[in-house]
């Protein structure tokens, strides 16, 4: 379906999955298929060595773990407000800066809308976070600045943003029949943002919104942070860390909490990395678990790891059961247990930050459990058992909704006015 060109496009740039919404001229939102019918696809690029394509989404994924040459990105948006977001890497022969990769993802999505829109758009409303960084307003705004050069240089001219959390509740106000007091909250890979709003089906005609957003908050704690909790509880043990060496001393753990975080990874494949952690082998009494940590880095293994760690905390929450973490590419049969039992006690203090945080918004907001009509949860992180059941404990008298955990946020940024 090609659908008219006079509207807005929406952009959920993700740091795990991304999404875009077009509004038509009647005002109603579509999402756009990015990969075959899929409406999102993972924030991820893949430099293939082999062929010199450029591969995104599943497909970079998929060019990645099937052992093809070449250099996966993941978790760019992570990059944004840092210094690292200039450095540059090689790709394929060339430097190119974090910064140029986070644009070029940016215009495969542009390419993506041109052709379901018959051309390429020039104005896009963005998602962004309550906060890219906490307790920092510099590098806040850095960070929107940022998303802002790369997004022009890509053809968009007319770039606006808009809080995540907000344009999910303009998407779920769209399903409701009167007026009701929200608390939004948005789990993504990077963040958790949240959000107090007066929503209903008489106010969205209004051309000011802003009195009815009664409070933000947000953290800079999403998925990601949880994947590199259970891989450094359940998997960085059996490469070394917490392991005592000869001296019953513990092996040095910056390695480990840099190959367990998705942006900082493809650091450790650098040959400076790699004799860095060559040297580390003086510090361990087992050399085997010095082996597969050598085997991960020279390799290139650790996006890998951490794909089957992000695997294995997903099926353990659908299941509410125990599962392994597939560590094969490491060493044959080499394997982690993952359990209910590891995902409440490892992921326990940073749900407890998250909660605390959902709770601050609604404080702030001036307002009880009993003023709240519902909880609306979306982003692919809200679907995690022990994060609702610890957001339940917290407001136990308020029924959680599910909403788009996926396509929500761009739904709602098509949706927004500018």
């Amino acid at each position: 379906m090609t659908l008219s060109l006079h509207g807005t496009l929406g952009i959920d740039f993700g740091t795990s999955n991304s999404a875009m919404a077009w509004a038509d001229v009647q005002g109603a939102a579509h999402l756009i298929p990015l990969e075959g019918d899929a409406v999102s696809m993972p924030t991820a690029v893949f430099y293939n060595a082999e062929d010199h394509l450029t591969h995104f989404g599943r497909d970079a994924v998929a060019q990645y773990l099937s052992g093809t040459e070449g250099r996966l990105m993941r978790s760019l948006k992570s990059l944004l407000g840092s210094p690292l977001l200039m450095e540059k890497t090689e790709v394929n022969g060339q430097q190119v800066s974090f910064l140029d990769i986070v644009a070029t993802f940016l215009d495969a999505l542009r390419e993506r809308a041109a052709h379901a829109l018959g051309e390429a758009p020039t104005r896009v409303v963005m998602g962004r976070p309550v906060h890219f960084v906490d307790d920092d307003p510099e590098r806040d705004a850095l960070a929107q600045a940022s998303l802002l050069q790369a997004a022009q240089a890509v053809g968009f001219d007319e770039v606006s943003f808009q809080l995540e959390p907000i344009a999910a509740a303009l998407d779920y106000e769209r399903r409701l029949t009167r007026e009701s007091l929200v608390l939004v909250v948005d789990l993504g890979g990077g963040t958790s943002d949240f959000t107090v709003v007066r929503l209903g089906p008489q106010r969205m005609a209004l051309a000011d919104r802003a009195s009815d957003v009664l409070a933000t908050t947000g953290v800079h704690i999403g998925g990601t942070d949880f994947d590199q909790k259970l891989s450094l509880e359940r998997v960085m043990p059996l490469l070394g860390y917490r392991h005592l060496g000869p001296q019953l001393r513990e092996v040095p753990s910056r390695t480990f909490f840099d190959l367990s975080t998705w942006h900082l990874i493809q650091w450790l494949y650098l040959p400076r990395a790699l004799s860095q952690a060559q040297g580390l082998r003086v510090n361990y009494a087992d050399p085997r678990l010095h082996e597969r940590l050598m085997t991960v880095l020279k390799e290139r293994a650790g996006h890998h790891v951490a794909h089957e760690v992000e695997q294995a905390k997903i099926r353990c929450s659908m299941s509410d059961g125990a599962t392994q973490v597939d560590l094969s590419c490491v060493e044959p049969d080499l394997q982690a247990s993952l359990d209910t039992t590891d995902m409440r006690e490892h992921l326990g203090a940073l749900l407890a930050r998250t909660v605390a945080c959902t709770r601050a918004c609604v404080q702030r907001a001036g307002l009880t459990d009993a003023s709240l009509d519902a909880i609306y949860l979306t982003g692919g992180s809200s679907a995690l058992r022990p994060f609702q059941r610890a957001l339940q404990a917290e407001f136990p008298s308020v029924p959680l909704v599910e909403g788009d955990l996926f396509g929500g946020v761009a739904s709602g940024l098509a949706y927004t006015r500018v």
